[in-house]
């Protein structure tokens, strides 16, 4: 039993440093290959790290120093950031925001390795930069990229640092809204360009991307993770426990009611499952009672036993024996 925890700890810290090491790299190549090449502006601590660039007037001894800025302003903006959050929410914090506080400037600097190599094989633009001007194309796949690697990261609970710490402290202490409150500092980092010298159809294309990569945000996040809540209203719903226990291996609660009309005493069965296994779920519900009455709706997140975890019954059985020497099947939660 205890090898089979082990193994199954190795795994999930495997799972964890894939997410987050692909994260950040896909986030960095957005930023590094797409975003910055074209000069557009963009909120974050990378749009600090292009204002700061832009305040550099390019001169002919300083093109190195104007290539990197943007890398080194984003190791030193994350890094005081992060002892920020440390100092207001803790070493668990801490912790938690380690990684991409260290690996999103660390890949920026290897793609811009990358980068320079191609430049000076090909002596003409870097790669993703669009030569004839703005790129709608450069546009859509920067904040494309960007989003998908932030979603890569926040789904497993992890955090890319930077600007996302100071509306972490603001909601804890003030109960300010986390995601207006880094909305407001992005267009403020994005609209600090305009002072650098950066144009007007820079920052309304900073603002484009700034939305373009919420949206991007918003519509991977519950992916994969959205599942089917069904009530089940049966006289046969004895049987129907059963089957959905012992045929689809799903837990079930059965909640006690009463009828409208005629005022009897009913149970309604509750349970949660995957997409793919509603349609077998309705076939063999209709099998057993095919006046049984069912209600599906699609619930945006599910935490436990069987998704999120691996199902009590099964671990249980790995080791020989339940807790009270029952099979665990048998044992249905009721809620009044």
């Amino acid at each position: 039993m205890k090898r089979n925890e082990n193994k199954e700890k190795i795994l999930h810290f495997a799972e964890y440093a894939c997410f987050v090491l692909l994260g950040n790299a896909i986030t960095a190549a957005g930023a590094v290959f797409f975003l910055d090449p074209n000069g557009f502006v963009m909120g974050g601590v990378t749009g600090l790290g292009i204002f700061v660039r832009n305040l550099i007037p390019p001169t002919a001894g300083n093109e190195v120093l104007r290539s990197w800025v943007v890398n080194l302003t984003v190791y030193a903006a994350n890094l005081v950031l992060f002892f920020l959050g440390t100092a207001f929410l803790g070493r668990k914090f801490a912790l938690a925001t380690l990684a991409g506080t260290l690996l999103y400037p660390a890949f920026m600097s290897l793609f811009k390795l990358a980068n320079d190599a191609y430049l000076a094989a090909n002596g003409n633009l870097p790669m993703g930069a669009e030569p004839n001007g703005t790129s709608v194309l450069a546009v859509i796949c920067g904040a494309g990229l960007y989003g998908l690697g932030t979603a890569l990261v926040m789904r497993i609970g992890a955090s890319t640092g930077g600007t996302d710490i100071p509306p972490l402290i603001l909601n804890k202490y003030f109960g300010i809204s986390v995601s207006g409150s880094l909305w407001a500092i992005d267009f403020c980092i994005i609209l600090l360009n305009f002072f650098a010298g950066a144009s007007v159809n820079d920052i309304l294309w900073g603002v484009v991307i700034a939305i373009l990569t919420s949206v991007v945000l918003e519509a991977l996040l519950p992916v994969g993770v959205k599942q089917m809540q069904v009530k089940i209203v049966s006289k046969e719903y004895e049987k129907i426990r059963g089957m959905i226990t012992e045929k689809l291996d799903r837990g079930v609660t059965v909640l006690y009611g009463e009828t409208g009309f005629l005022q009897e005493d009913c149970r309604m069965i509750l349970t949660v499952v995957r997409r793919r296994e509603l349609v077998r779920l309705k076939k063999e519900v209709q099998a057993i009672d095919p006046e049984a009455f069912l209600m599906v709706s699609v619930i945006s997140e599910v935490h436990g036993r069987g998704f999120t975890m691996k199902k009590a019954a099964r671990l249980k059985e790995s080791a020989g024996l339940c807790e009270n020497g029952q099979n665990p099947l048998q044992n249905q939660e009721k809620v009044l």
